[in-house]
């Protein structure tokens, strides 16, 4: 049910569509403009502000110590609404206005400066700057809080540098890449039209009547819905001349519900129903089916058999082959560097999978990979992954990251990381560790130019399990992709991949997991998971569909784009097919599970009464907490976007 059938050109509405996560952990995401935004350049406060300070910023000096080559300012200037429910009640209802600032500075040389440190971020001193710009608009309060936040991130480099100095002298560096690139500066201030107010009242009764569904359900254990709508304008202004300002919009309905299956084990799915305007969503009949949806698949789970291991050929339907494609060679393609550390210190870095494979093959030849996020639709459907400009204002363009079946490039920010990859590609997606920025891609076209009929793709895992003798095959329609796990099943997840080996990254469960018999019969099973899925794995890929499907979704810096475990987050796109795997495997998942609640759940309607009614849903399942902790999957409900 992935993404939005409406479309529009927002080409001339777009930059970067990043949020950031506040110092509390709770999403920021965004609803009214502020009033600045309205404003002519030269007359908007925040921007002036930024460039004023900046121009005077030059001017740092310490005697002895290394001057500053790079200052960027950057100000998430929000508003956000958000309204929280279950069961037909509402839980919370919040509005707020932020204006967040950012400063880097960088000292030393492009060769050579504070950055890619395992301490790169590391401040000892005092912090007198205030985490966010006042409201209103108030220059030289502006000003003020710019002032000290530069004057705290010029220490902050100054002690960096001085710490990798000390490191590098007691360790051999075999090949010195430089920590930074150059980039063309960039002007691109837009005028920011005055968008219209979100409707409070409606989207919060709307929220409040959708969670009622699962009262229809007494399967269901617990359950919610979480509303956010924002409207936002990105600034950013840094020494080498860039100067931004892009609008930032997005909103979204995240739908969640877990189940007890007989032997005690959870089971739960999710979905989310994402634009970049709340009145692009659903509509509201659309909204209702994609709850019951959710609401059928768990109780489906809950009565569904243990899966057994596996070892076979394996149908992924084009949305779980677009999660997969999203997830595993997405992720692998985010390249980034490995900090420079003390002798005998452990980095933490998580080396990709195709670090090393430039130039090999690592699909069938006749498939290739695009990033190209300048495009605002496809085939009528909006892709939100389109943006023009990276978090370090450098406008990317089309990159064809495989063809052929070969890998040509990664995704690239303006930190070089491997040798022959010095320079950026506009990238850049997201903050990143060790002072340096993240990559992600925008939207990622997976293409095949020998296709099979959808209609006969699962002829063609029958035809392939009967010509191994194989009792059934496997069908994947939705793996847990960005993950919906509790803090403890991701840590269950990565000691378990530990454990089994064939794979660095964390890979994520299949949440629709089928058996498919000779007749075409189908059986889901639960509680399973990979077992050594790979990027490897990709070149086992014998087929795939002649329609595509669109994988809207909301990226973060996260494992497995966890929600509520990342600082930051982005929205992308996947296009792609159904592929079908020559071999996989697929192992049971083995683990002590709770026991049920004690006493029976209150009735809470009639028709519960008489089936002898259910616990009413209070805190999630470990790791969650309420549901105003988003700790939820963005496997996109937006209706059927198959092509």
């Amino acid at each position: 049910m992935e993404g939005s059938e409406k479309s529009g050109d927002r080409r001339q509405k777009s930059g970067d569509r990043s949020w950031k996560v506040n110092r509390f952990g709770t999403l920021i995401f965004l609803l009214l403009s502020s009033v600045s935004c309205l404003l002519p350049q030269d007359v908007d406060p925040v921007l002036r502000a930024m460039k004023d300070e900046l121009n005077r910023s030059r001017q740092l000096r310490i005697v002895s110590l290394d001057a500053p080559y790079f200052i960027e300012y950057r100000v998430e200037d929000v508003s956000v609404f958000s309204a929280t429910a279950t069961l037909g009640a509402l839980i919370s209802s919040n509005q707020a206005v932020l204006r967040v600032p950012t400063v880097k500075v960088r000292v030393g040389d492009y060769i050579f400066d504070n950055t890619n440190h395992l301490y790169s971020d590391a401040y000892t001193g005092s912090r007198y700057d205030p985490e966010q710009l006042p409201i209103e608009n108030d220059y030289r309060a502006f000003r003020q809080v710019l002032w000290l936040a530069t004057d705290r991130a010029y220490k902050t480099a100054e002690e960096s540098i001085a710490r990798k100095r000390s490191s590098l002298k007691n360790m051999n560096v075999t090949e010195q890449l430089p920590d930074f690139s150059k980039a063309p500066s960039v002007q691109a201030v837009q005028p920011i039209a005055r968008r219209n107010p979100v409707d409070e009242i409606l989207w919060k009764d709307r929220t409040v009547k959708l969670s009622g569904i699962f009262d229809g359900y007494p399967q269901v254990l617990s359950s919610g819905i979480e509303l956010q709508t924002s409207l936002a304008s990105d600034y950013v202004v840094n020494s080498e001349g860039t100067t931004l300002r892009v609008p930032e919009d997005l909103a979204y309905m995240r739908v969640r519900a877990y189940g007890l299956a007989a032997d005690g084990t959870t089971v739960r799915d999710a979905a989310v129903f994402q634009a970049f305007e709340p009145n692009e969503l659903p509509v509201e009949a659309e909204l209702q089916r994609g709850v019951k949806e959710i609401a059928d698949n768990v109780v489906a789970l809950a009565q569904a058999s243990p899966g057994e291991a596996y070892d076979g050929p394996v149908l992924f339907e084009a949305r779980a082959a677009a999660q997969l494609f999203g997830q595993l060679l997405g992720d692998n393609l985010k390249i980034t560097r490995k900090p420079i550390v003390d002798p005998g210190r452990t980095a933490p870095h998580v080396q990709s999978e195709l670090e090393n494979r430039i130039g090999s093959r690592i699909l069938p030849e006749w498939m290739d990979v695009v990033d190209d996020p300048t495009q605002a639709d496809w085939r009528g459907h909006t892709l939100l992954g389109h943006y023009q400009y990276d978090m370090e204002g450098v406008a990317p363009n089309p990159l064809a990251l495989v063809e052929k079946g070969v890998l040509k490039t990664f995704l690239l920010t303006r930190t070089p990381v491997v040798k022959g990859f010095n320079v950026s590609n506009g990238r850049a997606r997201m903050p990143g560790s060790f002072g340096d920025r993240a990559p992600g891609f925008g939207n990622m076209f997976v293409r095949a130019s020998e296709t099979t009929p959808a209609a006969d793709m699962k002829k063609k895992l029958i035809e392939l399990c009967q010509q191994r003798n194989k009792p059934y095959g496997m069908l994947v329609r939705k793996i847990d992709f960005p993950s919906s796990a509790s803090i403890d099943e991701f840590r269950r997840l990565a000691t378990a991949a530990a454990q089994s080996g064939g794979n660095t990254r964390l890979v994520s469960e299949p949440l629709l997991l089928y058996r498919v018999y000779p007749d075409g019969r189908e059986e889901l099973v639960r509680s399973m998971r990979f077992r050594g899925l790979s990027t490897r794995s990709f070149k086992d890929i014998i087929a795939a569909s002649d329609e595509n499907y669109v994988f809207d979704f909301i990226d973060s810096n996260a494992p497995l784009a966890l929600m509520g475990a990342g600082s930051f987050i982005t929205t992308a796109s996947v296009i792609a097919p159904a592929v079908l795997f020559d071999e996989l495997e697929f192992e049971p998942i083995h683990e002590d599970v709770p026991k049920p609640p004690i006493v029976p759940a209150p009735p809470l309607s009639g028709s519960q009464r008489a089936e002898g009614g259910r616990q009413k849903a209070g805190p999630l399942p470990d790791g969650h907490g309420s549901e105003t902790n988003r700790h939820g999957s963005e496997t996109n409900a937006h209706g059927p976007a198959v092509y």
